[in-house]
Formats: structure tokens, sequence, C-alpha cells
């Protein structure tokens, strides 16, 4: 209530200083890193406006490649260098764990994108440090995206204005948000944590399976549920943020994945970093070598561990694949294109969820163990009937089910039946509400899985 009837010249000040105190919140003394960030990325523009481009854009991303790699990489790094250390009996280095900063790979590329953009001369350095500084804060995407360039929302930094439209969009965004979290999300993760916490030995085939299908579908809900209540929120503020999920799961090749799959990320990836690389003007063996260092460093920068890594390079091999001729084959096989994907996808997973290498290749053994008993008492107790009616529900929403029906309704014209769904719609948002504040107020603190990259 307090930002509406700011005045608008103090609304991005009122934005920054909220901003600020939500970070702090969560990362006390940290939000000096975050505030250098806007301090140094501020002044990288202005240095590179002023026509030594060079040495702005080198500030930059020295910067934030520097800080990224000591807070979030460093650990990994220090373990790695000793486990080599041990194994010829040298002497290791004894190091303080260092605490990985809450959206730290979120913001850094975000930063950078402005800086580089500023380069290219795609967008004017602001001179504003409020205004800018408001734009690397931002709490609706702060912590778990979208990443949102400076250049998509430039002009409302400047001037934006909030409709009584505009505004309930935001809110039927954000409950749906919301609901994808708390509803689906947190009930999938209930039977998927329980199932990646068994040994090779208590699992079975079938608990293994609805194991990492219930994964597949809890990181989907849960960090898209995330990015609709950060459009939400910044459509209540007045601005407008990047879409981050095209419906991923209904795509039939890898390559299509990676096209609605946390889209922000991957086409900052393909904007600053393959293209520069040469992308696919040059040769098919570069082609392809550019294609497995965009998705290294994709598996990198979702985490600093070896399995991370691997699931990257595990996708890139897909996707090069693919371009080698594969896609060929799949555009003509639309069944078994869709099931090769679901496969890829869910087997990618594994990877990503296992604690380390060695439990990822006994989840695997254990998929494929069908000779291994069924521990009826597990699925019993795991499985319930909330479990299996978010199971069922985030089957339905990963599809474009609900989508299809509102365009058959829209293109039937019947006046009637509009306005049953209008209203059928309106009251299955009031109910969202209510069963996500039932289980907010019951359930235990769940946080989003993206906090932690």
């Amino acid at each position: 209530m307090v930002y509406y009837v700011t005045p608008k010249r103090y609304k991005n000040l009122l934005l920054l200083l909220l901003s600020l105190g939500f970070y702090t919140w969560g990362e006390k003394q940290l939000v000096v890193l975050i505030i250098l960030s806007a301090f140094t990325d501020y002044f990288a523009g202005l240095i590179i406006a002023s026509g030594k481009k060079k040495a702005g854009l080198y500030l930059s991303i020295c910067f934030n490649l520097g800080i990224l790699a000591y807070f979030k990489y460093a650990n990994f790094a220090l373990t790695n260098i000793n486990a080599v250390l041990e194994y010829f009996n040298l002497n290791v280095f004894y190091f303080k764990s260092v605490i990985l900063p809450i959206g730290i790979s979120f913001y850094t590329f975000q930063t950078m994108s402005y800086t580089i953009d500023v380069y290219r001369g795609h967008v004017k350095a602001n001179r504003n440090f409020i205004d800018f500084a408001t734009y690397v804060t931002l709490f609706p995407q702060l912590i778990a995206g979208p990443i949102v360039r400076y250049s998509e929302i430039e002009t409302e930094l400047k001037q934006r204005s909030i409709s009584l439209n505009t505004f309930n969009q935001g809110i039927q965004r954000f409950i749906i948000g919301l609901a994808k979290k708390m509803i689906i999300a947190n009930n999938c993760a209930i039977f998927a944590d329980a199932a990646f916490s068994l040994t090779g030995s208590q699992s079975s085939a079938l608990i293994s399976w609805i194991g990492i299908i219930a994964y597949t579908l809890q990181i989907y809900f849960d960090f898209s549920g995330y990015s609709d209540m950060a459009i939400g929120l910044g459509k209540m503020f007045g601005f407008n943020f990047p879409e981050n999920f095209n419906f991923p799961y209904i795509s039939k090749s890898i390559r299509e994945y990676w096209q609605r799959w946390h889209m922000t990320l991957s086409q900052w990836f393909k904007d600053y970093l393959y293209i520069p690389l040469g992308g696919n003007r040059l040769s098919n063996s570069r082609t392809y070598l550019n294609l497995f260092i965009v998705f290294l460093l994709t598996g990198l920068w979702h985490g600093a561990s070896w399995n991370f890594i691997i699931w990257g390079i595990f996708h890139g091999l897909f996707i090069v694949l693919e371009r080698f001729g594969l896609s060929k084959f799949l555009n003509k096989q639309v069944i078994f294109s869709h099931l090769y994907t679901l496969l890829v996808i869910l087997f990618g997973f594994v990877i990503f969820r296992s604690e380390n290498i060695d439990y990822a290749a006994n989840y695997f053994k254990s998929l494929f163990n069908f000779s291994a008993k069924i521990n009826y008492e597990f699925l019993a107790f795991y499985l319930t009937t909330e479990v299996c009616i978010a199971l069922i529900l985030g089957a339905i929403f990963s599809t474009k089910l609900l989508e299809n029906l509102k365009t058959i309704i829209i293109k039937s014209n019947n006046i009637k039946t509009i306005k049953i769904a209008k209203l059928s719609y309106d009251i299955g948002l009031i109910l969202l509400f209510v069963f996500c504040f039932y289980y907010i107020a019951t359930d235990a603190y769940n946080p989003f899985i993206y906090f932690r990259f």
C-alpha cells in the first residue's frame, strides 16, 4: 500500500530499500556483496560510456566472475585439489568453508548482461544510481529469476503505470505460482525425497521410477512456480518480466526442451557465450565444441559439483547428436520423439538430484532392478492420497490441456459458456489461495530448489 501512495519520483528508492531489506532479512551481512555488485557495474557502465569500453567491460566481467568463482566454486575447487594431493600423499590445504550467497548466480548474470549490452551499444549507460540499483536488487526475481536483462525493463525503470487490470493479472499469476509450489511441488517432494534417501538394496524399480517422476514434476513446478510469483509481483509494481517456462515437458527433442526450460538462462548463454564463440557459423566440429562448452558451463552454473557438470555434458551430448542428424529422425517419429525426450530429461534429473556420482549410478541400477522386492510399506506411507493427487495434477498441468480448453471456449463465441468458465476460473483461484494458506500454516519450511543456485 505504501508503494502505491508514494510519489513517482520516490518509487524506485522505496523499491530499492524494500529489496535490500528483503535480501538482508535472508542473508544479513552478505547484502554488502550485492550492493558492491551494483556499484561496480554502475561505474563499469559509465566507464564504457566515457569511451574506455574495454576497461569498463573487463572490470564488470572480472568482478562478477571473480565473486562467483570465490563464493560458489572455491569449496569445490579446493576439495578436489585436496583429493588429488591426498592421492599422491602430499600436504593438503586447510580452508574455511565459504558461504554461498542466495541468488548470486542470478544477479551476477543480470549485471554482466547490462555491461555487455552497454559495450555493444544495445543500451545506454544508466546515470541514475538509484534506478540502476533498483534493477539489480529488485526483490520479486532477485533470488531465483527469471534473469531479467536491463533492456527489458529500461523504460519501466523510468516510467511505468499500474492499472487495475494489470494488478489483477499480477495477483492471478502470483496465486498460480504459489499453488504450483505449495500444492504440487511440495507434495511431489515428499515422495521424491524419500525415494532418493533409500540405498540401492532398499529400493526397487517401481519406487525408483515413481521417485524420479515425482522429482521431475517437483523441480518444474517449484521453479516455474517461483517464476510465476516473480512475474506476478512484477506486474503489481508495473514491471513486465520475461517468461521463463513454456511447457518444457511437451518437447519432442532436447533442443526444444532447452527452448522451453529456464528460457532466460538459455537465451543468456546463447547471446553472451554461444554466439561470441562462433555459434554455428564455423565448421561443424567447432559448432559441436561450442555446444559442449555452453552446456558444460550450464551445468557448472547450477552448482559446484561433478553431478551438475556431468548433467550439463549429458544434455550437451544429446544436443550434439540431434544436430548431427538425430533430429531428422525425431521429426518423423512424433510419439517416439516425445518418449525419447522425456526419458533423457528423467535420466538427466537422476544425475542432477543425486548427492554424488556413486549414488546416481546406484539409482540408475535400481531403475532397472525389476527383480527387487517391492517395499509396499514404503509406498503406503509415502504415496499418500495428497501425493497421488499432486502427481496427477502435475502431469495434467505439464501439458497445454487447460490452455487448449480455454482456446476452444473462446472460439466458441458462446457468451454463457465464457461467463461460466470465467466464474469457475475466479472461484478456482480463490480456492487455490485458501489451500495454499492451509499448507503454509501446516507444512514445515520447504524452500525453493533454486535458492541454492
